[in-house]
């Protein structure tokens, strides 16, 4: 089969970095690594994308997903140690490959980015949000992040934001401009199925929650808030946190029964589940445009959104919306779309319209392959945007 190359553009050589790998099974970056990398081998470029393994694992264990060359290096599995180490030794390996050019995901492994910076290939960054405000770090951690900040700065070749807050951030903070280039969304619609007969659920019949189980996505705040709401639609919360049990153990303290948890949800099981709720809830506080909101956008879904800057760019007027961390406000919020069919109707069409007309994957993927053609041939050339 000829690859699907509407750009024409020459097959390129690139490598994905930073992540936990692929297939995706944990968050955005890795959902954002597959989409990329799968797309760009359909356009017939090579891609790899770096994975994780233990550290007795065998380093550059090399197989293939989808056209994709999957590598992995290892890493000590800690909550500190395990990025760092990880962009260490996948650094000293990319330095013994051939690419024309290298994507790392996560300013946290930027502080070893000079190694890369030895093969000469152009290095586009996607800083991600500001690590450094979640709750979760330590003083360390958060000058970790802030270290990486800085040096994604002066190392990329091209810095990438996912959101315009986060690059008017990036030109307040430290002076320079990066491109915006968003997640994109591909909806697959799927009829009730084992995942909701696993979990006792009915098509538009529950309330639907997906993040990381962490204290700045705040999955507290929303079960505090669906608390205080009436209701027989159960409140599902889809995710999990390898570090966080602690964290976890107050969740499960403060749900009540109606309250389900179901783990990290991904491929088919993830796309039932946004397939048939009544209304998603995004209550994250940190980072750029959250994957999980505009899929649900995308899915057509009535969306209450925490009211941050970075939510209220991805909503705009699609979406409800509660001031920032106003866990009250939220559960008013709740009641009035759990009381007002019509009004869920009429925001998850307008949600649907704008998430596939602002985060098509296909344009995403034409911006990156355009950007890394421009920078392969001259680095410091200006960057034509992609049609």
């Amino acid at each position: 089969m000829v690859p699907n190359n509407p750009s024409h553009i020459p097959p390129m050589r690139i490598a994905i970095m930073g992540t936990r790998g692929i297939p995706a099974r944990y968050g955005g970056f890795e959902t954002f690594a597959e989409q990329l990398s799968t797309r760009l081998v359909a356009r017939g470029h090579e891609v790899t994308v770096y994975g994780r393994c233990g550290v007795f694992n065998r380093w550059g264990r090399r197989d293939s997903y989808r056209g994709v060359a999957r590598r992995e290096t290892p890493t000590i599995f800690h909550k500190y140690l395990e990025t760092p180490l990880n962009a260490l030794t996948s650094f000293c390996d990319a330095l013994f490959q051939s690419y024309d050019g290298i994507l790392v995901c996560n300013a946290a492994n930027t502080p070893f980015a000079p190694l890369l910076k030895l093969k000469g290939a152009p290095l586009l960054i996607n800083v991600d949000g500001i690590e450094r405000d979640r709750a979760k770090w330590n003083a360390l951690g958060k000058w970790w992040y802030l270290l990486g900040e800085r040096l994604s700065v002066s190392l990329a070749t091209r810095l990438i934001s996912d959101a315009d807050v986060i690059a008017e951030y990036y030109k307040t903070t430290y002076g320079v401009d990066s491109e915006v280039i968003p997640y994109g969304v591909h909806p697959n619609h799927r009829p009730p199925g084992p995942t909701l007969a696993h979990f006792g659920l009915t098509s538009k019949g529950y309330l639907l929650y997906v993040s990381r189980l962490e204290p700045e996505n705040n999955a507290l705040g929303v079960i505090e808030a669906y608390n205080r709401v009436s209701t027989d639609r159960p409140l599902v919360i889809v995710g999990d946190a390898p570090y966080a049990a602690e964290y976890k153990a107050r969740l499960h303290a403060a749900a009540s029964s109606r309250v389900i948890f179901t783990g990290f949800q991904f491929g088919e099981a993830y796309e039932e589940l946004q397939s048939n709720c009544y209304a998603y809830i995004q209550a994250t506080e940190v980072g750029g445009t959250h994957p999980a909101l505009v899929e649900s956008m995308s899915y057509g879904n009535c969306v209450i959104a925490n009211g941050t800057p970075e939510n209220l760019e991805v909503v705009g007027d699609a979406a409800l919306t509660y001031s920032k961390n106003n866990f009250v406000e939220l559960s008013h919020r709740m009641s009035e779309v759990l009381s007002q069919s019509t009004l869920v109707a009429d925001l998850g069409a307008r949600a649907r319209e704008r998430a596939m007309r602002l985060y098509s994957w296909d344009s995403v993927v034409s911006r990156y392959e355009t950007l890394f053609q421009a920078l392969i041939k001259n680095p410091h050339a200006p960057i034509a945007r992609a049609a």
